[in-house]
């Protein structure tokens, strides 16, 4: 018996599994169905979870890791069902009479066994993707993010470009600042910048572009660098800004980044954001765009770049660029007169592209010439240039500080278009126009109008003119673009149309015209623009500025009759001025300049204008003898300028002086004398002396020594046709003290920027110079004994009693003439503010004062004179001639 208890437990086993195995075999059908089921139930929650992907992907994020293995196994999934379902049914197609006797029971027997367990991995793979909370993250930040450039072709902004590109590759440099009037391709230059990041391998690790623009919000800059870096939300987002500064800065710590910064208005707290000083061994790098030079110093950039405004053929391209090759082709004469328009526009890339987008359609010559008309008279009326051109210019304007410096820029657009405006003249303008009447002194004035002018060409607003050959005097000018700016901004963006009146050479303007200035407030006439005779005299209730300058007739009778709120009258180069006598009933007028004109006498009527602060009556060489009293009845006269006296008005100089003294109010004068009493009369008057700021000497005969009294307010000083003057004594008050050799320490001349010296043959030296510390401009001529500017007193010293070195402040050095001169100083000076120096005709100098600090200065910009005088020159130091050679120059005629 005991072999038929394992016989038995075998047959129990086998009985077991084929009991197992036929239940498996019986549940095929059911279980093939359901694992269909299953399967579309999965293929439905991977489609779901496939678009969610998608969507996620297209908003530049990557599917997560996690969710990319789970599309993997359904994918893997799909297969291996579909193939199991192949197979299955094929074994069931299969017709066994006995299909557990079937040579493929045990085939089909494995098949049907795996249904169940897909089933189940199917299941588990739809909770798996029912319950993903995130598909995607975003995707890593590229090093560099393309910037569209939306003008195409970009012209004239190679050599910005390179220079800038050359920068960034100076391990010394870590700020850039870029700095332009509005709409001259800033913006363009640093998204080429940035692109050639993209195009170039770098060892940058990432680039950072953020627009700053107006008002200044320091938590979006934040914001916009903390989604550059990509710094997870957590991290930053609800917390206080000293947090997102933190962050920044840990980040940026570890990384040598470029931070591109566009359109800055106002100096940005780098520190505050979370910008890491550069210098600290990663050789970052920062580059920012602004239209204020002001806003380079206050961002403290290593290098500032100036973008100019294009040249002439370089304009030209980028307009018919813009224009198009139809529109240029369509007849002969457009190409011509495309050349008129771009020219209009002085370079300015901005105006060039807007001009040309209104022209792009214009196919007749007809309609280009309507247009150019327009463009010249009445700029706003062409398409596109008061919302496209003008509004964003204005934004340099909105930005001025206040009211004050606003009125001083539009009242530039006075001038004309590309005209040379003296800042002097334009200071004191603004002076009369009560721009600056908070000061009460009129230095105190003319100091914050010198600010108001460095501040306008800091934004750009304004540029540095070309300074005729007398250097004493500062010149600016206005871009035609930015001045139709400021007009249509005047005028209240072109509501009030003759709110500012400015006519240049017009010729006649009709009588029909000046009635629609009845409401003007300021009037400009220029160059033969002339008014024909009235019928009656107009009514100005509101004119409060008339110019009339360079004009060939005089104005109508009864013009200045109604003019109840006048406040400037400015005739100056008004060759045919007739000035009426109505003038004297202007008890509002506070500024008057005759100057340059061929008036002979002045009407007794002007005592009446007791307000009058300016009397300017400079080069009228035809005026005979003031009405007695006419001066000393100005009482609120501050200034007075008389630079040259006719020959009739002469034996008057010391009555002049008399009437002046009398003034309470009087505190600039510049006045030219011609006797040796005169200057004595001057300098008796404490109140002559310490108001007198330019003073000519001319002709004084017999006289062979000036004395001057110290310390003296006198900023320019002019010593011309003195034929016997040899030497200059200075008066410390009661104290004289010969300056034969140098002159006591407590002599001084702090205020003294220009002294010009002509025709003073008998002049031996200017030894008192050395007591000039701030001296600009110093021009000598026609002297023929003068051997030394400055005697050889080494013994003295270089420096004055105020630290400064001799010549520390001169920019102009220029002689002419001065066959013995030797020696400009005894030995080397650093000339450290010097621009330019003149020498024509001085064979006897043989040596410059220059040593080798003259070549580490980079302000001398030009030396002229006559190339056989530079070949004899003798040098100390051959390097120092090396190095100036270039900027030798032999612009005069020999």
């Amino acid at each position: 018996m005991d072999f038929v208890s394992p016989v038995l437990d075998v047959a129990s086993r086998i009985c077991n599994c084929v009991g197992h195995r036929a239940d498996h075999l019986r549940r095929l059908p059911q279980n093939l169905k359901s694992l269909r089921t299953e399967t579309e139930k999965l293929n439905n929650v991977y489609k779901d979870v496939k678009e969610r992907v998608e969507r996620e992907e297209n908003l530049e994020k990557k599917r997560t890791h996690v969710l990319g293995g789970w599309m993997e196994r359904v994918e893997a999934m799909e297969k291996e069902v579909n193939e199991l379902l192949d197979r299955c049914d094929e074994e069931i197609q299969k017709k066994c009479l006995r299909i557990y006797c079937s040579k493929n029971c045990c085939a089909i027997y494995k098949l049907a066994k795996m249904v169940p367990e897909k089933m189940d991995a199917a299941a588990k793979l739809q909770s798996e993707g029912s319950n993903f909370q995130e598909v995607a993250v975003p995707l890593p930040s590229p090093h560099v993010i393309e910037r569209p450039l939306e003008e195409k072709p970009v012209v004239g902004l190679d050599s910005p470009f390179h220079e800038v590109w050359k920068l960034l590759q100076d391990e010394q440099v870590g700020s850039i600042g870029i700095y332009g009037m509005g709409g001259v391709g800033k913006t363009t230059l640093l998204k080429k910048i940035n692109n050639k990041f993209l195009q170039l391998g770098n060892d940058f690790d990432i680039v950072i572009w953020v627009v700053i623009s107006r008002p200044t919000n320091l938590e979006r800059v934040k914001e916009m660098i903390l989604d550059r870096l990509d710094i997870p939300d957590d991290r930053w987002k609800g917390r206080e800004e000293e947090r997102k500064a933190q962050e920044i800065r840990r980040v940026l710590k570890t990384k040598k980044f470029v931070l591109l910064l566009d359109d800055i208005w106002e100096p940005l707290d780098l520190l505050g954001v979370g910008i890491p000083p550069l210098g600290d061994g990663n050789q970052s790098k920062i580059v920012f765009t602004t239209r204020s030079a002001d806003v380079c110093g206050g961002m403290a950039a290593q290098k500032s770049i100036k973008v100019e405004c294009l040249e002439k053929k370089e304009a030209l391209s980028l307009f018919q660029a813009k224009v198009g090759e139809d529109t240029l082709n369509s007849h002969p004469d457009i190409p011509k007169l495309a050349e008129m328009v771009a020219k209009e526009c002085k370079g300015l890339p901005l105006a060039l592209i807007v001009i040309a987008r209104a022209m792009a359609s214009a196919k007749t010559p007809e309609e280009w010439e309507r247009n150019l008309h327009k463009l010249r008279l009445y700029p706003k009326d062409v398409a596109g240039t008061e919302n496209d051109l003008f509004s964003v210019l204005a934004f340099s304007y909105d930005s001025l500080p206040d009211a004050v410096t606003k009125s001083c820029f539009l009242y530039c657009s006075l001038f004309p278009e590309d005209n040379q405006i003296p800042s002097e003249r334009l200071i004191q303008l603004w002076i009369g126009e009560g721009f600056l009447d908070e000061y009460d002194d009129i230095q105190e004035a003319r100091n914050q109008g010198g600010e108001i002018i460095q501040m306008l060409k800091g934004a750009c607003l304004l540029e540095a003119g070309t300074t005729p050959d007398s250097r004493e005097e500062e010149y600016l000018k206005m871009h035609d673009v930015i001045r139709d700016m400021a007009l249509w901004l005047a005028c209240e963006k072109g509501k009030k149309k003759n709110k500012f009146v400015v006519k240049d050479g017009v010729g006649v303007i009709r009588a029909q015209e000046v009635e629609k200035w009845k409401d003007s407030q300021r009037i400009s006439l220029w160059n033969n623009s002339n008014i024909e005779e009235l019928r009656k005299p107009p009514h100005f209730p509101n004119i409060e500025t008339v110019i009339g300058c360079s004009m060939t007739s005089t104005f109508p009778s009864g013009f200045f009759t109604n003019m109840s709120v006048i406040r400037v009258l400015d005739f100056s180069n008004h060759e045919t001025l007739k000035l009426p006598t109505e003038i004297g009933n202007l008890n509002t007028l506070q500024y008057l300049n005759l100057s340059n004109t061929m008036i002979e006498y002045l009407p007794i009527e002007l005592k009446n204008l007791k307000k009058l602060r300016f009397l300017i009556l400079d080069w009228m060489f035809l005026l005979g003898p003031l009405p007695n009293q006419m001066v000393s009845s100005l009482s609120s006269l501050q200034l007075f300028s008389m630079k040259s006296l006719s020959s009739r008005l002469q034996k008057d100089e010391i009555m002049l002086l008399e009437e002046l003294d009398q003034l309470e109010h009087i505190n600039d004068i510049s006045i030219m004398l011609t006797g040796i009493q005169s200057i004595q009369r001057l300098f008796e008057s404490h109140k002559l002396r310490r108001s007198t700021t330019l003073l000519r000497l001319e002709g004084c005969r017999g006289v062979n020594q000036v004395q001057l009294s110290s310390p003296s307010c006198i900023k320019a000083l002019i010593l011309e046709k003195c034929y016997e003057l040899e030497d200059v004594k200075i008066i410390h008050f009661e104290k004289q003290v010969v300056l034969s050799k140098f002159p006591n320490p407590q002599c001084r001349f702090n205020h003294l920027l220009s002294v010009r010296i002509n025709r003073c043959k008998k002049l031996l030296n200017l030894n008192w110079l050395i007591h000039a510390p701030k001296l600009q401009s110093l021009l000598i001529e026609n002297s023929q004994i003068i051997e030394k500017v400055i005697e050889d007193e080494r013994s003295e010293g270089s420096e004055n009693e105020s630290g400064l070195s001799v010549f520390s402040r001169l920019i102009y050095l220029t002689l002419i003439h001065l066959p013995k001169l030797e020696s400009i100083y005894g030995h080397a000076l650093p000339f450290p503010s010097l621009r330019e120096i003149n020498v024509w005709n001085c064979p006897s100098l043989k040596m410059l004062p220059f040593d080798s600090s003259i070549c580490m200065s980079k302000k001398l910009e030009k030396i002229v004179g006559q190339q056989e005088w530079w070949d004899g020159l003798e040098w100390e130091d051959q390097t120092v001639m090396h190095n100036l050679t270039p900027i030798f120059s032999t612009s005069l005629k020999q």
